[in-house]
């Protein structure tokens, strides 16, 4: 259950850093998160909109490519744990939404959300680090977590099936290193935002150590659709 309260400078694009090293900042927001003693049934995110836009499309949803800037909180003090504009040069973070990349409740928090929008979300223990905590990230046991989120781009995720059949030109159902670098590539170049020269590659071999399970050099169609949120 999800409660929303009703209520831009342009985006600097950090793909270039891309999914490879999203979560070395989100790393301590995708620490495994463990209900305990079955109290997630009674918790829920609590989500306030501070800003909605006149123009909210399109609306984010499982399998899409976020871009996003964010502040994390300790509930308890109000202390600061994380500001993502002071972690690569201060550019947004990439990261695919609804497949566990980011703890639960931010998988939750940031559904249904359009480009331009801010929400402040607060997040229980049992959908973030529950009793463990997280003491590299310095979360405690048993925080309840605040993040003020400006959400700037909504893209097709790498997972869709669109996504799957644009980048397979030969449409032989698997996806080659070549066939994925030029959709990299023409991606890139569609948005016409700069990024890191090393981008390409870092993404390009990060998708392959994560989805070329088999280690033949290419990534099938059931590798490739490992999230299960489409069918091919």
């Amino acid at each position: 259950a999800v409660g929303i309260v009703p209520r831009r400078r342009p985006p600097r694009s950090a793909m270039g850093r891309g999914l490879s090293l999203l979560l070395l900042p989100l790393a301590l927001l995708a620490a495994p998160a463990r209900a305990e003693g079955g109290t997630a049934a009674a918790e829920e995110v609590q989500i306030e909109v501070l800003h909605l836009p006149e123009a909210c499309s399109p609306k984010s949803k499982k399998g899409d490519l976020l871009n996003a800037h964010y502040d994390g909180f300790l509930a308890s003090d109000g202390s600061k744990f994380y500001c993502s504009r002071t972690q690569n040069e201060g550019h947004p973070k990439w990261f695919v939404l609804g497949v566990g990349q980011v703890i639960k409740g931010l998988d939750i928090a940031m559904m249904n959300m359009c480009p331009g929008e801010k929400r402040k979300v607060t997040i229980p223990p049992s959908l973030a680090y529950g009793q463990q905590g997280y003491a590299q990230g310095k979360i405690p046991p048993n925080a309840t977590l605040i993040f003020e989120i400006e959400l700037y781009a909504v893209n097709k995720g790498p997972r869709s099936v669109e996504a799957f059949n644009q980048i397979d030109k030969d449409g032989d159902k698997k996806l080659s290193e070549f066939e994925i670098s030029q959709y990299l590539k023409e991606e890139f170049e569609r948005d016409g935002k700069k990024r890191h020269p090393s981008g390409h590659d870092e993404i390009l071999a990060d998708i392959f150590k994560k989805n070329d399970h088999d280690r033949d050099g290419f990534i099938s169609a059931k590798e490739y659709n490992v999230y299960q949120h489409d069918e091919l």
